[in-house]
């Protein structure tokens, strides 16, 4: 995978998608500074190890799940290192069965394409159909790194701006799970 070595303060200067460029249109307009790399596209969370370095952040994982009638959507934030089964965040949700949401109510609630999902996306949800999950254990890091809606790049800035900054001004209000590193069968 190419990723281009510079860590950027800022915006890109080149022609980009207007997803992305929405992305930091907010940031900016809520006076956050963010670090930047711009790399090949990073479809899992394993392409994004090598990013991870030059941002001095773990990127975490992003899931857009539902539950079984598809009426009900969740965007789950959570350690990218940390293994994930849907059984144990549909007990603590109090939801029959969660599985992984298509890729048209992906892009029709968050306006991404797989491998894009970012809680940033949750600008182009502002009805609220999506409920956001963050994992206790993202509030650990000084740091919070995502895509902006695109994964040709990834963005770091401090977690405290995401909680007191950019989730109010995205209209989501979190919930917190307790997501376990070991998976027992």
């Amino acid at each position: 995978m190419f990723i281009d070595q510079t860590v950027y303060t800022g915006r890109p200067k080149d022609e980009r998608l207007s997803k992305e460029l929405r992305c930091y249109d907010l940031l900016d307009s809520l006076g956050i500074v963010y670090r930047r790399v711009d790399h090949d596209h990073a479809d899992h969370i394993e392409d994004c190890h090598a990013v991870e370095g030059l941002l001095g952040a773990k990127i975490c994982k992003n899931l857009f799940l539902c539950n079984r009638q598809q009426t009900d959507f969740y965007l789950l934030l959570m350690p990218g290192d940390k293994p994930f089964k849907t059984k144990l965040l549909s007990h603590q949700l109090n939801v029959s069965r969660l599985s992984f949401a298509g890729p048209e109510h992906m892009e029709k609630y968050l306006g991404v394409t797989p491998g894009s999902a970012s809680v940033l996306g949750l600008m182009n949800d502002p009805e609220g159909a999506v409920r956001l999950l963050i994992d206790r254990d993202l509030l650990s890091d000084s740091w919070f790194a995502c895509h902006p809606c695109i994964n040709t790049s990834s963005l770091r800035f401090p977690i405290q701006d995401l909680l007191e900054k950019v989730l109010p001004a995205l209209g989501h209000e979190p919930s917190f799970v307790d997501l376990p590193w070991e998976l027992s069968e």
